[in-house]
């Protein structure tokens, strides 16, 4: 019966991070819906421009650029001084990111340029259905004074596509599939003729006369914009948000594969989906902070809290970056909350654990040769503990043991994962945040295989693991540093 109740409890963590998962197809929309969760389970917003009036047993967030959450609950019996406990992780993935002048127009197309961002596998963003989501800024006027305000938008329906050269042209594309990533990853959004026909398109595909008339008055006004996006494009985004294209003063926004995240394999152990690096990692941190923190605050008496980044896929060096003062200047707002003494957060910052989460590399069974033989993480054997000589990751012995007995205590697996000595090794926001604050730091990740493809894959069992091993740090780290002595 237990067995049973343990399994209901995974295939509800499982469907709700599907949820999670097509809720978010650019980083402001995870930190949105992490937000509203955060809200769902009584986390007071806080502002990074005021001053903070913190209570005990109370729980918080903040959101930085709209892109960076922190999320945070301070245990009832905490003082100034005391450790904080946390996961940190990251909202964003490698992804096609509209230009600044999208507007590109070749043999009778309607193009949208596009830039890289982070090290995606762009052959697989070949001949997927598209469509667009990101943040407008969005012109408003009101009893003569003008405002700017931020609206996320996404288009559900596929709009955009990146074709394949037929293999009649290109009959060596069987030896080597090679991108050029400036000329050709343009989608395509129209022909010409039919943008020039149909300056918009109605959700059933006919000819909406309304729209025709807006779509036409809004050409014949001579905006910037017009200049730079194609005005089909501008008029899209305006449907979605209500408004008027020259509205738009301007947006960052990215392409998206419009196939939802989906539980599959032929015994359903799998989960298809994009950005499972890293909003895998990002979901089951911060279900572990809400439900770690619903009903037992009362003994705690750290500070457990949830750092979800924008920005790791380039290299953290950013404003809402984890290279940016972000979380040191957390940690020393909420010490200063309950004193003014500022050596305090100097002893609170030795106390504390950071636990830097994000996905790993699982063993290929079609490359097994790229993994070191004795470092070879498998789907379903939970969170991989990830090590480097070289400082790549940031795990040591101490913070390794700390996470291992915390899956001890409650039957959970971990793995160890060690990159090839011939290889290069990747990076997380771990070593920056170690070197940057100061904390302990233990790097972890759910293994997964198609890491950066536009559509990745790992195992439903993993999933519950990392939750469940988030959930008991949480709640545990306090007793079990008691026993671990390292410095005089």
């Amino acid at each position: 019966m237990a067995k049973q109740e343990q399994n209901c409890e995974g295939s509800s963590v499982v469907s709700d991070l599907i949820n999670f998962l097509n809720a978010s197809p650019t980083a402001f929309h995870a930190v949105d819906e992490a937000k509203k969760r955060l809200q769902n389970a009584g986390y007071e917003p806080v502002s990074e421009r005021e001053d903070w009036k913190l209570e005990a047993g109370k729980k918080y967030f903040f959101t930085r650029n709209y892109s960076t959450i922190v999320a945070f609950a301070i245990g009832k019996k905490y003082v100034a001084g005391n450790g904080f406990h946390i996961v940190g992780a990251h909202t964003d993935s490698p992804c096609l990111k509209l230009k600044p002048v999208s507007k590109v127009a070749k043999g009778g197309y309607l193009e949208v340029g596009v830039q890289t961002y982070g090290g995606g596998l762009w052959h697989t963003w070949f001949d997927r259905d598209l469509t667009i989501a990101g943040r407008v800024i969005v012109r408003e006027e009101k009893d003569g004074s003008v405002s700017y305000s931020h609206k996320l938008v996404r288009i559900e329906e596929p709009i955009m596509r990146i074709p394949t050269l037929a293999i009649h042209l290109d009959r060596d594309v069987r030896d080597a599939f090679k991108v050029n990533t400036q000329s050709h990853l343009l989608p395509v959004l129209a022909t010409s003729i039919k943008a020039e026909l149909n300056k918009v398109v109605a959700e059933n595909g006919q000819a909406n006369s309304d729209a025709q008339t807006h779509g036409k008055k809004s050409n014949e006004r001579n905006t910037s914009n017009n200049s730079k996006h194609h005005s089909l494009l501008l008029q899209l985004l305006a449907d979605q948000l209500g408004c008027e294209p020259e509205h738009i003063s301007d947006f960052e926004l990215q392409a998206c594969d419009t196939q939802p995240s989906i539980v599959a394999g032929a015994t359903k152990e799998f989960i298809f989906s994009g950005r499972l690096d890293n909003l895998c990692m990002t979901f089951c941190s911060l279900k572990a902070l809400i439900e770690s923190s619903e009903s037992n605050l009362e003994d705690e008496t750290g500070v457990r809290l949830v750092a979800l980044f924008d920005h790791e896929e380039v290299g953290s060096d950013s404003a809402q970056g984890a290279g940016s003062p972000a979380m040191l200047n957390t940690l020393s707002r909420i010490t200063n909350s309950f004193t003014a003494d500022s050596k305090l957060l100097e002893k609170a910052i030795q106390r504390s654990f950071l636990v830097s989460a994000d996905m790993a590399h699982a063993l290929h069974p079609n490359y097994m040769e790229k993994h070191e033989d004795n470092h070879q993480p498998k789907l379903h054997g939970g969170l991989v503990i990830k090590h480097n000589a070289n400082q790549r990751y940031a795990t040591n012995a101490v913070t390794s043991l700390i996470f291992r007995e915390i899956a001890r205590n409650h039957n959970l697996p971990v793995q160890d994962f060690v990159v090839r000595n011939d290889m290069a090794c990747g990076s997380t926001i771990g070593p920056i945040l170690a070197s940057g604050v100061g904390i302990r730091t233990v790097d972890v990740g759910a293994p997964q295989l198609s890491m950066h493809s536009i559509r990745e894959m790992c195992a439903v069992d993993d999933v519950n693991y990392s939750y469940e091993h988030f959930k008991a740090f949480f709640q545990e780290f306090s007793h079990l540093d008691e026993k671990i002595k390292v410095d005089a």
